[in-house]
């Protein structure tokens, strides 16, 4: 069964830090106090560090804003670029860096030791036995409902491709394995 969202309806949550903000989409298993994966959108209001997350893999994409500089002891700088998925280990310790006003970015999270996830920016149908997506741009069904800018759907089971309904159509696809 495929859950649905809307980017502007999901919850806010505020950064202990004062950086920013995060609405999640979902964290799996639900009700449980420590997520084996979740998917988030976050808003990077103000340069900072993030948030540790020992033994979760991340993937972070640049949905909106300037680009964004991460930066870490121990590789060179990495810049996040609109529409390029970035991974790195929950663990590092990552200073984030702003060009510009704030940047949306959607997050995937991953309990290592459980699940792992492959995100993709794609024009072509997509599916996958549990994950989450969001439309980048265009018309995408999914399902029974169509899907636009800033919405998404998640799942936990296999069910229908989500395909493309319009020229120039693009979905960020994130594919979680178990």
């Amino acid at each position: 069964m495929m859950n649905f969202y809307q980017t502007a309806t999901l919850p806010v949550s505020k950064w202990r830090n004062g950086g920013g903000e995060t609405r999640e989409i979902v964290s799996f298993p639900p009700d449980s106090g420590e997520f084996g994966w979740r998917a988030s959108i976050a808003t990077i209001a103000a340069s900072g560090d993030f948030s540790r997350f020992p033994g979760v893999d991340r993937v972070i994409t640049l949905i909106e804003g300037e680009k964004v500089e991460l930066h870490t002891p121990h590789r060179p700088p990495q810049a996040l670029l609109l529409n390029q998925p970035f991974c790195f280990r929950g663990e590092e310790a990552i200073r984030a860096q702003l060009f510009g006003n704030a940047s949306l970015d959607f997050n995937i999270m991953t309990r290592r030791e459980q699940f792992s996830a492959r995100v993709v920016v794609s024009s072509t149908a997509q599916r996958s036995e549990m994950g989450v997506c969001w439309v980048i741009a265009g018309e995408w069904q999914a399902g029974e409902k169509r899907l636009s800018r800033a919405e998404g759907a998640w799942w936990t089971e296999i069910g229908d491709a989500i395909t493309p309904l319009s020229a120039g159509a693009l979905l960020l696809f994130a594919d979680i394995r178990g």
